[in-house]
């Protein structure tokens, strides 16, 4: 890890835009899942880093993440502002998570949504497939245009894999954009397996951004290849890439996340935007 980011003088460190850290009975409860192989993972999915809380946190400030999230969803109504409230708490006894929250469609949401806003979030984060909500419900449009005006991104697992839900792949998401054009999407997984769809709405909206969660590595690959020739268009959105990585819900080590993206051969330039600038510039980051 340090080698690499002393080849790429990344002095300040990675930017990792999706990772997870929630409540631990919640967190327990999707570690059960992953054990179990449920149907939305469809593969066996041995958690790598399966620790507490402090040691996962000390773990990417040893792997030089200089900032992350706390990636959590709801998968039920009345569920995310309690998450709201734990994210906050973690946010603030640990300064290097970007202040994360989470919605479902549901009464309320953007009066829950504007409290977390107000209260200092910074990134939101749906889950498109475990929650099995349309992207769309009209309960969320006021949700999408809260995001879109301030300028909050929302990181939402959109794409197909590793199992398709009733309302995963492009076209849910297209609507959300065609109604806030504005929004900062950012699509996880790279948008896994729908790679050229998502590209697409990236090339047509500029607020649309992919971050490289389990894309690319051999375990990823196995589910759903990216297809080479789309290369040239994941070089050409290099400033819209975002390094994303799962910790600590990952059936392998962390840098072999690092491994895949510079196997990818798209150069040092582009693997430095994807590993710290893009994300440092779309969340201020100092320095």
């Amino acid at each position: 890890m340090r080698a690499f980011r002393e080849r790429l003088g990344l002095h300040a460190g990675l930017v990792d835009v999706h990772t997870h850290f929630m409540p631990d009975r919640v967190l327990a409860k999707v570690w059960d899942y992953f054990d179990a192989a449920g149907p939305l993972t469809g593969t066996a999915w041995p958690i790598t880093y399966r620790h507490e809380e402090a040691e996962r946190v000390a773990l990417l400030r040893r792997f030089g993440v200089r900032a992350f999230t706390a990636m959590l969803y709801p998968h039920k109504p009345a569920m995310a502002a309690w998450l709201n409230s734990w994210a906050a708490d973690f946010a603030a006894r640990t300064p290097d998570c970007l202040h994360t929250a989470t919605f479902f469609p549901e009464d309320g949401a953007a009066a829950y949504v504007r409290r977390a806003v107000e209260a200092g979030a910074r990134v939101f984060k749906a889950h498109v497939q475990v929650g099995g909500y349309d992207p769309a419900d009209e309960r969320l449009d006021a949700v999408w245009g809260l995001l879109a005006e301030a300028g909050i991104p929302a990181v939402v697992h959109c794409g197909s894999g590793p199992a398709p839900g009733k309302h995963t792949g492009p076209g849910p998401m297209a609507r959300v954009l065609a109604r806030h054009p504005r929004l900062p999407l950012v699509v996880a997984h790279m948008g896994l397996p729908e790679y050229a769809d998502f590209l697409a709405l990236a090339e047509r909206y500029r607020n649309v951004r992919l971050d490289t969660t389990m894309a690319f590595t051999d375990f990823a690959e196995r589910l759903g290849p990216f297809p080479p020739a789309e290369l040239p268009r994941l070089a050409d959105l290099g400033d819209r890439i975002l390094l994303g990585t799962d910790f600590p819900n990952i059936p392998y080590p962390y840098e072999h996340q690092l491994d895949a993206l510079e196997r990818l051969g798209l150069g040092d330039d582009w693997l430095r935007a994807v590993c710290h600038d893009n994300a440092a510039r779309l969340f201020s980051l100092p320095g």
